[in-house]
């Protein structure tokens, strides 16, 4: 799977089309952990969105709901 498959994927699935990045990231995380395409596909495809520019959030403990021990 490319970039176009994944974005034609996502506009099939949601009814509309996206060029952000980060969006597009989410939905192939989402597509790896529905076994929908293999960890060779989701590693590419997260190698790529990062070259155009998606970021993984970070995540602040401070925020966390989670209490630290």
């Amino acid at each position: 799977m490319d970039i176009h498959e994944l974005k034609s994927r996502f506009n099939q699935s949601r009814d509309y089309q996206t060029d952000d990045v980060n969006a597009l990231m989410d939905f192939a995380k989402k597509a790896y952990i529905h076994n929908e395409i293999t960890i060779k596909e989701y590693r590419l495809l997260v190698r790529e969105l990062e070259n155009q520019g998606a970021e993984i959030p970070e995540t602040e403990s401070e925020n966390s709901l989670i209490e630290n021990s």
